[in-house]
């Protein structure tokens, strides 16, 4: 029987690890071994990866690798992507050698705007209110001089601070609406922290404001806290070509090729149930590099996420035309990204990454996700309007099959030789190595 636990954070690892291992594993001695398996050899770097969280028992390893041959901007790049799914590396190479041969990827960041507000009650009248906020707005500014000072000397800081009246939505609710310009880093802690200071000047400045009434002076600041909503931080990829140069299968033209592309890129802007899908195909292309470049994957999934629904309904994030005899397919998404600052200084893999990527801005960086998502989407939808996704998807996935059934290296090797012209099912995999090991 399990029992609780009082003080587990003050353990040591080595005891949070007999603790947990007696009382919610079946076998603690393997639980144990198992647990430092994954630890790493060497003693600097796992110290660092235990201090990255708290309660640290281990590390969960993801594959890291690299799809090459992406042409962006006239600019080769091999794209590090940590991801678990089978056939997300290979579906963004594929893409990205087929757009390399036709001019490559062009991408352009329209804006990198980062936003936080304080959100706050006041009881009283909004004009009042709004002569107040007009009154302190420098010293909203003034206040916060020392925490911007730093960020002032590499271009950023307080681009604006706006009062916004949203009591229609709940009553006397008010904010204070703040973008911010945060250059390379991704700056979560520098908006909090200016966010924070706008509301202690905000509730210091309402108790001296002598035409407010008692009610109207204690104003309660709810919170302060930057949003991963990012509607004006954004970056747009594309790519385009002759339609007659989409020779991607053998069984349809080009031109069928593109007209069915379209369609399902239409589709998937008009039913919410495809569109959810959709873009998560395109989210593993993302996420994968976000992950591999120490960026915060969940921020970037909610913000992508809302932006797809900013018009009322859940739709694509991808477009495709045809216009003039040529085919155009892009992406429009808010990522905001940071390439200094947290793990990016800390963690080597980390490092290793974006010196392959060759050391980009946060604003390279934008671009070369905004493109590993439309590749992934690319090969996706293709092989939808094609062959059908199963197809690849499954060949790619076999290797996971025979792991779970323990095939040993000369099984797999004729196995993978028998699914090259056999669909892969998981009745056929288990089946076709029962035959192999028992052929009678």
């Amino acid at each position: 029987m399990t029992t609780p636990i009082a003080g587990f954070s003050k353990l040591t690892k080595t005891e949070k690890i007999a603790w947990l291992t007696s009382q919610y594993t079946k076998d603690p001695e393997a639980s144990k071994l198992l647990l430092a398996t994954y630890w790493n050899e060497d003693d600097a770097v796992q110290q660092l990866h235990d201090e990255f969280i708290e309660n640290t028992i281990t590390n969960l390893y993801m594959p890291l690798g690299i799809a090459p041959n992406f042409l962006i901007n006239d600019k080769l790049y091999a794209v590090p992507m940590a991801i678990e799914e089978s056939s997300v590396v290979a579906a963004a190479s594929k893409a990205a050698k087929f757009w390399m041969d036709r001019g490559g990827f062009t991408a352009t960041v329209t804006g990198t705007e980062k936003v936080g507000q304080v959100h706050f009650i006041f009881q009283g009248d909004f004009k009042k209110l709004n002569l107040f906020f007009q009154s302190i707005q420098e010293k909203l500014y003034q206040d916060s001089a020392h925490l911007t000072e730093s960020m002032a000397k590499r271009g950023g800081g307080i681009s604006s601070i706006e009062l916004r009246d949203k009591t229609d939505d709940l009553a006397n609710y008010y904010q204070l609406h703040c973008t911010f310009e945060t250059k390379d880093a991704m700056g979560a802690n520098f908006i909090n922290s200016c966010l924070e200071q706008f509301a202690t000047t905000l509730k210091k400045e309402a108790l001296n404001q002598h035409a407010f009434t008692d009610e109207e002076k204690n104003i309660e600041v709810v919170m302060s806290i930057l949003s991963n909503y990012v509607p004006n931080c954004l970056v747009t990829a594309s790519v385009s070509c002759p339609v007659e140069e989409l020779t991607l299968s053998s069984d349809i033209s080009p031109q069928q090729f593109a007209e069915k592309m379209i369609r399902a890129i239409t589709i998937a802007k008009a039913e919410p149930y495809r569109a959810v899908t959709h873009n998560k195909g395109i989210m593993n292309g993302i996420d994968a590099v976000v992950l591999a470049t120490g960026n915060d994957f969940r921020a970037i999934e909610a913000g992508v996420h809302a932006y797809a629904a900013r018009k009322g309904s859940y739709s694509s994030l991808t477009h495709a035309e045809i216009k003039d005899g040529i085919f155009r397919f892009w992406i429009e998404l808010p990522l905001a990204l940071g390439t200094v600052g947290g793990l990016t200084k800390l963690h080597p893999l980390v490092k290793l990454n974006l010196e392959i990527l060759q050391n980009p801005s946060a604003k390279e960086l934008m671009q070369i996700i905004a493109v590993a998502g439309l590749a992934q989407n690319f090969a996706a939808v293709s092989s939808l309007v094609t062959t059908g996704i199963q197809k690849g998807h499954m060949k790619m996935h076999l290797l996971n099959m025979l792991n779970q059934l323990n095939a040993n290296a000369k099984e797999k090797e004729q196995l993978i030789t028998h699914f090259k012209t056999n669909t892969v099912t998981h009745s056929g995999v288990t089946n076709a190595l029962k035959q192999l090991r028992n052929p009678s």
